[in-house]
């Protein structure tokens, strides 16, 4: 069963000849609980793809849909709510809020919808990502490897069907970038979450279990990763 289905998605900015074709047609699906990752050069449209797949910008044409729901046919209250429940996102430069712990920055998206965290899941969650003795620390008291698994923890506390991770380990050193995608893995592994990742490092990309190219707008799939 495919967890997200995209159909010919084009993305064009601006018009006549300033006109510029981010996105070309791309079609894929991934089904649930799979490891994608996403390969190209800078401007070659991956994170433009990767924003479109969490409703974060709306394309020129073509559908997205998560889990039997397609998105840009929802209005902007039913899309927020959605994708607030249903995707969750890792960005390179961690974006935790200063003011809070760790244990607050985890579960903000949860209070951010008016509901109340589940506290053995948090617990749960704190000991798969080593975090228990930091739960009360400040973002500028923690590494940046504790930073990224904070971020981590943030995306998995609303048991989202689908997480988006936009080059996760471009801040980190190599022994941070493979404890963060271990644990990114593992957490996906055990909670039944599909990954969609965008990586500029081809070692990481073979962690995934399988790895599309975007080229000037233009998607292939590499095809499955040897296990």
């Amino acid at each position: 069963m495919n967890l997200l289905e995209v159909k010919n998605i084009c993305k064009t900015y601006g018009s006549g000849e300033t006109a510029v074709r981010a996105l070309k047609k791309v079609t894929f699906s991934v089904p649930k609980g799979e490891y994608v990752a996403i390969v190209g050069e800078s401007g070659s449209g991956k994170s433009t793809l990767l924003n479109m797949i969490g409703a974060l910008d709306i394309p020129t044409s073509g559908t997205i849909v998560i889990g039997g729901k397609e998105l840009f046919s929802m209005n902007d209250r039913k899309l927020t709510i959605f994708r607030r429940r249903n995707i969750g996102f890792i960005f390179q430069a961690f974006n935790l809020i200063p003011e809070l712990t760790v244990e607050q920055n985890i579960t903000f998206p949860v209070l951010l919808d008016y509901q109340k965290p589940d506290r053995k899941y948090l617990e749960e969650l704190l000991e798969v990502l080593n975090l228990r003795e930091r739960r009360n620390h400040l973002p500028n008291q923690l590494s940046g490897g504790q930073q990224q698994r904070v971020a981590i923890g943030r995306a998995l506390i609303t048991r989202p069907s689908l997480i988006l991770a936009d080059e996760p380990t471009g801040n980190l050193d190599t022994q941070n970038s493979s404890e963060v995608i271990t644990l990114l893995k593992e957490a996906s592994r055990k909670y039944e979450q599909t990954i969609i990742m965008i990586t500029h490092s081809r070692s990481i990309a073979q962690t995934a279990d399988r790895i599309l190219n975007v080229s000037d707008g233009v998607l292939t799939d590499l095809g499955r990763c040897r296990e």
